[in-house]
């Protein structure tokens, strides 16, 4: 059996790697638990944060890396068990000049542009934290928003807190501040999503996170790109 799997270039849950590989967390977790169920092929195909959904949704590949779980993108494919549970954090050029470590910091600031990948929650973060719409500069990926932090066209960018601190860690000229959670609700989770009707492949795929969720293996895995068990612990089953 194949599986085809569409993936974007968002380090440490997945990118390509120098051997034009994909490679990440999420890639890693999605080949063990493929492999599991009886994958024999695994096709990797990199597209765009607005073409993921509608991708699946076509038939153009099989399966998505998780993004966040929405009630609006729940309305469009069927997603996996939560496989993480991720805060927001901001990227930022080193010495964070306008003191920007919340959405509610950038609000206040009439003069600061806040980068997003258009479509993603954070969006709908900022808006909530009374950040303006014109301060919001949206980009169709993740490496446009980066050039335009490093070229000073924003003046952070708004990404998940895990994903920020990889980058700042590959860039000395950025650094990265985490952002508090919904002490409520927790952070927002994320999943695999699928094509509402292939529910065979989204049944034998649930059927094994079961299982692997939480073992000494995953959180190994896991760890090595800076995973912890506070992003994982509140999804695992086990």
């Amino acid at each position: 059996m194949k599986v085809s799997v569409a993936y974007l270039e968002e380090p440490p849950f997945y990118w390509t790697g120098e051997d034009h590989r994909a490679t990440g967390a999420d890639i890693e977790l999605a080949d063990v638990v493929l492999r599991a169920i009886g994958v024999s092929a695994i096709e990797h195909h990199l597209t765009s944060f607005d073409e993921l959904l509608p991708g699946v949704q076509d038939g153009r590949w099989d399966m998505n890396v998780p993004i966040f779980v929405t009630a609006e993108r729940a309305l469009r494919v069927a997603f996996s068990a939560p496989v993480w549970s991720l805060a927001d954090g901001f990227l930022l050029r080193h010495g964070n000049p306008k003191a920007l470590a919340s959405y509610r910091a950038v609000a206040a600031h009439n003069d600061a542009r806040l980068g997003i990948v258009a479509g993603t929650v954070q969006y709908d973060a900022a808006i909530s934290a009374g950040v303006n719409d014109r301060q919001i500069v949206a980009f169709k990926d993740q490496p446009l928003a980066i050039d335009a932090l490093l070229a000073g066209e924003i003046d952070a960018y708004a990404s998940t807190a895990v994903g920020s601190r990889a980058l700042a860690g590959a860039n000395q000229a950025l650094e990265m501040v985490a952002l508090e959670t919904n002490k409520e609700g927790g952070a927002p989770v994320g999943a695999f999503s699928f094509n509402q009707n292939n529910h065979a492949l989204l049944q034998a795929v649930n059927e094994q996170l079961r299982k692997y969720l939480g073992s000494a293996d995953h959180r190994t895995r896991m760890a090595k790109y800076g995973l912890t068990r506070t992003e994982l612990d509140s999804v695992s089953a086990a």
